[in-house]
């Protein structure tokens, strides 16, 4: 037996790769397959009609029975019931029947002639929500602090109904650690308090099936003190509950549920498992949790009814075990065991078994794998009938099987817990390959993402599927692309190169088939730039960007939510393309603002929040506390923050007898704080009020306080900045920062000032002053120290003994100069003076520094003008040398030096002189080009205003400058002092050159002036720079040829057709640096006139060589001669007479009129078709009757275009100038019919026409005729 279970076991592994279900297409024979059918427990509303599925697929299409309780259900004998077309759906109506009547079990049958295949079990059950039995309820009286149970007992609902607790308000009522429901509904209490007293304690039972709610009767509970149940125990004895009489006191927890220190429970896999510990005790104590034997799983774990109950959702086998609940309070805890055995009705464990497909001579094998426990038994049945041939225990055994044996097999697998169902068809079909996948359909999938393409197939023996990409090169397979066994093609991470068509070919012994489908790899969609978290004043406006990168081929969608909801209807919030911008904010606009750009493929999103702020509101409730002589406490309840934190209170006074109506910042606490002691100062009605600050700024103030006065009293300070100086010679000037009114302390405030000299001992000199800051003490010494005191007083006393503050009698001006004065010079612009410091005692004032006068008396240099203006430097007292800056050189200076004080400066020192050396000049005052010729140019130019010494010379230099600004080698040239202008010889003609010129001393040179000029041509002596200029003509046209010498990098060749001046301009040729140019499209028969234009900087004038001419001769034709056919000479031959008639007939018409009549005239203008041809686009022109007299004969039309006349009234002259008329190879006439007379033009009312077209003259030789 064990050797049989291996061969199978081993069968089962080799012919594994036949077990994948294979989708048969429903062309093809097959069994049916039940696709849908309703639930084993289906629970039924009795107010509806019953309608129990059951629906299979199968070819040909299956027919439908039924039974009921396990016996045939003849649906033909029920009126009420009817079967759905196509489908085995019954549908019992239940208007004429009871719902329960149809309770039962039923199970569907779908059988066709390749099989049978059976639904499971489906029980029918009528929902039922019964009503509460009626019942009387006595209102319980319990003493605080014990503990209470307020029973439910819903009646029992199929299925069990919802419970919750209510009041006549249908409100909840209030739960908690102390107060919760139980699983079973009852109300538990683990100590009752006195506000636990009510009448409407209402449980009510919600059955969710029939979506109706029931309700018992409310209970009314009353919580007393033990005095007040001794007082109604009377009123109550007969027909209460009493639940206690002794105190209750603390006391440790107990369990209410469950009872006992242990218990057990059963759950089944895949159930939820709830543990439930309640505890009673005073205080009430906290429940906490733990696993004996491992951890609580916290993936599946949670806590209801304040942690008194676990939960525990998808059972598993390692949720067995011992759980643990502890119960504690102040006084002790206790604990409860609960062992948990987990049970399992049958299950899966590599899915049901799937249907098989076999081609004759196959094997195969059908597979019903689950489990349970306890361990299941497994019952094999085929087309409905029980089968036990070929069955190893989970598996049935297929071996060479033949056509005519497909079979559905039902696979049952039951233990005490419940039971699986499962059908599956074996198939036995002879089929060439196909491919299921549309053909040509297009797969698209985000670069770097899994990429899956389909191959779903079909055929029996089952197909190979192999994948071939784009030139079929070699099979796909191996890295990076994974071959599934239901013949799709993976690739882990898709890239851009692996966008192309994909061909599967699935083949077996009966053929092969081929699909091509295409894959496309997009860019990912990115936001590149996201929203970012705001912080806006109410009122503002904001905008949140999302700028985001998508692939250009797919259509991108952007959304933005709120809160991961909908954005408000509101015309404030405005979504454009990349951003969302929310206008007039609200404190409602609040919240995180989400950006999702979606496209076909993928999505980005990116969030923000929206914070609202504003200034805070002001503070409210102002009380003052705590009051003394000298300080108070202040508390205030602080207002709205506006989402942004306080920062700070500002508290701030008013002063209504100092200051009325101005109110002064007092302190500060930080915006933690509400309260804040206040130090205040005597003699002053305060009143208060509060501002709070956030980043937005400060509030409103909050309402002003009351008012609290303080007392008067002597001042706590004396005056500030007190200061002794003098304004004269012989005075005394005290001055003091006077105190304010809150620095006062009292009425009838003065300052006490006293003096005495420092350096002489004497007493204190004291005066009283009033409304006053200073004092002015008169006769004193000059420049003497004081020791000086200001005091406080009022009229309750004196302030502090005041601090001692020191100052000096006035000024005068110093009586001495400084000695010993000497100046060196350092160079030509510094030099640096020197000076004993004057003693002390004869400044008589406070020492300022010194003042160093100088000014320039003269330049030592005859040219210069003689000015004087005087210039001071200032050095401060510790000074005594210092630096003269910004001399001329080559100059004569004079200086003194004289100290100075707070009144003045002291006398000079003896005014002395110095010499400054000579330096480097300035740049020439002009310089300017004069008589530029040819090759010669000559500068003159001025010697430079600066000197600052004797000139010994002058240097200018020169450089060529060419047309792209470039310089050429420097010429130098030395000149000497008494020189103003220079010719210089032998320079290049027509060329631009750049001077320089400065002047030199012994000190060396000066900086340069510059100036540009050019040489010029001489317009009587013209040179050109062309030389050797020729040409030939040849097949590719005129062939130009020179030589150039000059400068000038534009050169180009000029043309035009010989004896057309004015008629035409000059066509340009550029020839780009060569010697020599091809001119293409010249005309043949014609000559031109050819020269060479040499063009350099804009105000120079042009080169150009002597002029050419260049003949062309006619090309001859090498098509066939038209003038030489005999149909082309007779027609221009007959068109030559038309014109001669119609020459003559015109001549005619004018001899006999003399004009042309105003009739004919207009017509000829009628038909716009027919116009005078111009010369040179071959249309018709406008004739025009210039003259009354023309000659009809020897007229001529001059070379210049000009018409010579004489008295005749009429000339062919009037119709074209004679001698250019041509005719065209196809014979068109294109001579210009148009007479000339500026006369004419300029008389009014004189007539004209057009001259005739061949087809005009012909409507006049009609008219004539």
């Amino acid at each position: 037996m064990m050797e049989r279970r291996m061969d199978t076991a081993l069968l089962v592994l080799l012919m594994g790769h036949l077990a994948a279900a294979l989708e048969v297409p429903l062309d093809l024979p097959q069994p049916p397959t039940i696709t849908h059918q309703s639930p084993k427990d289906y629970i039924i509303d009795p107010r509806e009609n019953i309608v129990i599925h059951c629906d299979a697929k199968g070819k040909p299409h299956p027919s439908f029975s039924w039974t009921r309780n396990g016996t045939h259900f003849d649906i033909d004998e029920d009126a009420n019931v009817v079967m759905r077309p196509h489908s085995g759906t019954l549908v019992v109506d239940i208007s004429r029947e009871k719902a329960d009547h149809y309770e039962g079990v039923y199970q569907c049958t779908a059988r066709n002639k390749h099989g049978t295949a059976v639904s499971h079990n489906i029980v029918i059950r009528q929902s039922r929500s019964p009503l509460w039995s009626k019942e009387r309820i006595k209102p319980i009286v319990v003493q605080e602090g014990v503990s209470l149970v307020l029973p439910c007992r819903p009646p029992a609902g199929l299925p069990p109904p919802i419970i919750f607790w209510m009041d006549n308000n249908f409100q909840r009522l209030p739960q908690s650690s102390r107060v919760s429901q139980s699983l079973n509904g009852d109300l538990y209490f683990s100590n009752v308090l006195r506000e636990d007293s009510r009448n409407d304690y209402i449980c009510y039972a919600r059955f969710p099936h029939t979506q109706t709610i029931q309700q018992k009767q409310p209970i009314t509970v009353k919580v007393l003190n033990l005095e007040a149940i001794n007082d109604t125990m009377a009123a109550f004895y007969n027909d209460t509950d009493l639940f206690s009489e002794d105190p209750v006191d603390e006391r440790k927890p107990t369990f209410l549920i469950p009872s006992g220190s242990s218990s057990s429970q059963t759950v089944l896999r895949g159930q939820v498992l709830e543990l439930e510990c309640i505890a009673e005790g005073l205080p009430t104590p906290d429940i906490s949790w733990d696993k004996v034997s491992g951890d609580l799983p916290s993936q599946r774990m949670s806590y209801l009814y304040y942690k008194k109950t676990l939960r525990i959702v998808n059972a598993s086998a390692s949720d067995a075990g011992d759980y643990r609940c502890g119960a504690k309070n102040k006084l002790g805890s206790v604990h409860h065991t609960i062992h948990v055995s987990v049970k399992a009705s049958p299950y899966w464990i590599a899915g049901a078994p799937r249907n098989l497909v076999l081609a004759p001579g196959e094997n195969g094998v059908l597979t019903c794998r689950a489990s349970g426990t306890p361990k299941p038994s497994i019952t094999w049945l085929m087309n409905g009938i029980p089968y036990r041939e070929k069955v190893e225990d989970d598996t049935i055994i297929f071996t060479d099987i033949q056509m005519g044996s497909s079979a559905v097999y039902q696979c049952n697998v039951s233990n005490g817990h419940g039971y699986l169902m499962a059908n599956a068809f074996v198939n036995v079909l002879s089929e060439a390959p196909r491919v299921l996948t549309p053909a040509n359909k297009v797969y698209q999938v985000i670069k770097n993402h899994r990429a899956r393409i389909d191959c779903a197939f079909f055929g029996s023996p089952i197909p190979k599927i192999t994948w071939f990409k784009d030139s079929r090169s070699s099979t796909l397979d191996g890295d990076p692309y994974i071959q599934h066994d239901n013949g799709t093609l993976e690739i882990h991470t898709a890239q851009a190169r692996n966008s192309g068509k994909y061909t599967c070919a699935a083949r077996n012994m009966l053929g092969i088939y081929e699909n091509h489908v295409y894959l496309e790899v997009k860019e990912p969609t990115r936001i590149l730039k996201q929203p970012e978290y705001k912080v806006v004043q109410r009122g503002r406006s904001v905008v949140f960007e999302c700028k985001v990168k998508h692939d250009p081929t797919l259509v991108p969608t952007m959304t933005w939510l709120k809160d991961d909801g909908e954005l408000p209807d509101d015309d404030r919030l405005i979504v454009a393309s990349d951003s969302l911008t929310i206008t007039d904010v609200t404190e409602s606009d609040g919240g995180v603002y989400t950006c999702v750009m979606n496209t076909t493929l993928d999505h980005d999103s990116a969030s923000a929040e929206l914070t609202v702020v504003e200034r805070p509101d002001p503070p409210t409730d102002l009380e003052l506390t705590d009051q003394k002589k000298r300080s108070v406490q202040l508390t205030w309840t602080p207002g709205d923050e506006n989402n942004s934190p306080i920062q700070k209170f500002l508290i701030q006074y008013e002063d209504s007898l100092h200051h009325r109506g101005h109110w002064h910042n007092l302190t500060e606490v930080p915006g933690t704080r509400t309260t804040a002691h206040l130090k205040l100062s005597p003699y002053v009605h305060y009143t208060f009020r509060v501002l709070a600050l956030n980043a937005m700024g400060f509030s409103r103030p909050s309402f002003p306080s009351r008012m609290f006065k303080t007392e008067p009293a002597a001042p706590d300070d004396n005056p500030k900045d007190v200061e002794g100086f003098g304004t004269e010679h012989d005075n005394l000037v005290i001055s003091w920062k006077p105190l304010t009114g809150l620095q006062s302390n009292g009425p009838g405030l003065r300052y006490r000032v006293m003096w005495r000299q420092k350096a002489v001992e004497s007493d204190w000199s004291t005066v009283t002053v009033s409304n006053n800051s200073r004092f002015v003490v008169s006769g004193t010494p000059t420049f003497v120290p004081y020791e000086l005191k200001v005091q406080a007083v009022n009229d309750h006393g004196v302030g502090p003994e005041p601090a001692i503050a020191r100052g000096y009698s006035g000024e005068d001006l110093p009586v001495a100069a400084p000695e010993n004065v000497q100046l060196v010079v350092l160079n030509s612009t510094l030099a640096e003076v020197h000076w004993d410091p004057v003693p002390h005692k004869l400044i008589r004032g406070h020492l300022k520094g010194y003042k160093v006068y100088y000014w320039k008396e003269r330049s030592l240099h005859k040219h210069n003008p003689y000015h004087m203006e005087k210039l001071i430097l200032m050095f401060s007292g510790n000074h005594s040398h210092g630096m003269v800056p910004g001399l001329h050189p080559f100059s004569l200076y004079s200086f003194n030096v004289r100290v100075y004080n707070g009144k003045g400066d002291g006398p000079v020192s003896p005014t002395q002189q110095f010499e400054t050396p000579e330096g480097v000049p300035g740049a020439p005052t002009s310089l300017i080009v004069t008589n530029s010729n040819l090759d010669t140019l000559t500068l003159e130019w001025s010697p430079p205003h600066d000197r600052k010494g004797r000139i010994t010379g002058y240097t200018l230099k020169y450089q060529p400058v060419n047309n792209s600004n470039e310089l050429g080698p420097v010429e130098e040239l030395a000149l000497l002092a008494n020189e103003t202008s220079v010719t210089l010889p032998n320079l290049k003609y027509s060329t631009r050159y750049k001077f320089y010129l400065n002047a030199k001393t012994v000190r060396g040179e000066g900086p340069a002036i510059s100036q540009e000029a050019v040489t010029i041509v001489d317009e009587a002596l013209p040179v050109s720079p062309f030389g050797n200029v020729s040409s030939s003509v040849g097949e590719e046209g005129a062939l130009i040829s020179w030589e150039y010498w000059g400068p000038e990098k534009n050169v180009y060749v000029e043309y035009i057709v010989e004896n057309s001046e004015g008629e035409q301009e000059w066509q340009k040729e550029p020839v780009n640096g060569s010697q020599n140019v091809v001119l293409k499209g010249l005309k043949g028969g014609l000559s031109y006139r050819v020269r060479l234009v040499a063009k350099g900087h804009h105000d120079q004038p042009l080169h150009h060589s002597e002029e050419l001419l260049v003949t062309v001769p006619a090309v001859a034709s090498r098509q066939v001669d038209i003038a030489t056919q005999g149909w082309f000479i007779g027609l221009m031959c007959a068109i030559a007479l038309l014109i001669l008639i119609l020459l003559i007939i015109c001549f005619i018409q004018r001899n006999k009129g003399g004009k042309y009549p105003v009739k004919e005239k207009e017509d000829a203008h009628t038909d716009p078709e027919f116009q005078p041809m111009k010369e040179d686009d071959c249309t018709f022109g406008e004739y025009s009757d210039n003259e009354d007299h023309k000659p009809l004969k020897g007229s001529r039309t001059p070379s210049n275009g000009t018409v010579k006349r004489d008295d005749s009234d009429d000339s062919l002259v009037d119709y074209g100038e004679g001698g250019d008329g041509q005719f065209n190879e196809d014979g068109s006439f294109i001579g210009q019919y148009s007479g000339k007379s500026g006369s004419r033009d300029m008389a009014v009312g004189h007539e004209s026409s057009e001259a005739p077209s061949p087809i005009n003259a012909m409507n006049s030789l009609n008219s004539f005729v």
